[in-house]
């Protein structure tokens, strides 16, 4: 019997273990693709019909030791949240929070401050234009916060997850502060992280060279996004394979 199916055996008694799992194994990848910082920055996860309960990570524990069991269980409705000794983030409450209350589509909720896509954040122009097939994947299905306000606490929450009322919405480009990622699930989620923080590298390195872009028209972009999002299995395949990783190299994450 293996290592990852003993621990497995063991966490069952766990409330939704496997998104657990899912949401720990992201936690723990997105280090390893350095991609998080410090203790700060969130992913949560809807669990019940409405979205309004849903998992996030501790208050300042690194992404990289993230376990299963450390997941916190939070019902964005309760009042009561921050006066608890196992409270989240205050950041994270207030964005993640009024998110799953707002926008019961977004399932999945992942803010990062990303190297590439924190720059593009950071231009005057922050859409991400369709220069090649990863970021026209996002052609159409982002938006930009324009009206950075301070630190995500709940009024800065609430006027975030206004810009997420469009379900074809995927991407958040949080001007002067990173990405907020929306999905129906961990795998999706993390899937279009992964590929929006590829995308943006790509335009911001076209960009030192100088020269034109190759940008694509309106209706290619649009036919390779539509096509990308009907594209069959890649994410729960892309987050499979990573947790088969995992599951070798530190399995500890299932726990």
């Amino acid at each position: 019997m293996s290592i990852a199916h003993l621990h497995r055996e063991n966490r069952t008694n766990l409330p939704f273990y496997e998104e657990r799992v899912d949401l720990a194994a992201a936690f723990r990848w997105t280090a390893r693709l350095n991609m998080h910082e410090a203790v700060a920055n969130h992913f949560s996860l809807a669990v019940n019909d409405d979205g309004t309960q849903f998992l996030m990570n501790p208050n300042q524990v690194h992404f990289s030791r993230v376990k299963a069991s450390d997941l916190l269980l939070i019902d964005a409705n309760d009042p009561e949240t921050m006066n608890r000794p196992d409270a989240p983030d205050p950041t994270a409450w207030g964005l993640h929070g009024s998110v799953h209350r707002n926008v019961p589509h977004a399932r999945c909720v992942m803010h990062v401050h990303s190297i590439h896509a924190t720059v593009l954040a950071s231009l005057a122009d922050s859409l991400l234009p369709p220069i090649d097939q990863n970021s026209a994947m996002f052609f159409k299905r982002q938006v930009v916060d324009e009206h950075y306000g301070g630190l995500a606490f709940e009024e800065e929450g609430e006027r975030c997850s206004q810009l997420l009322s469009n379900p074809k919405t995927q991407i958040m480009i949080m001007g002067n502060h990173g990405i907020l990622v929306i999905g129906n699930t961990v795998a999706e989620a993390f899937n279009r992280m992964f590929y929006f923080e590829r995308a943006a590298e790509t335009y911001i390195k076209a960009l030192w060279t100088g020269r034109p872009l190759r940008t694509l028209s309106d209706a290619v972009a649009e036919k390779v996004a539509d096509e990308m999002d009907d594209y069959p299995g890649q994410a729960d395949r892309h987050l499979a394979e990573l947790k088969a990783i995992l599951d070798e190299q530190e399995p500890v994450y299932r726990n």
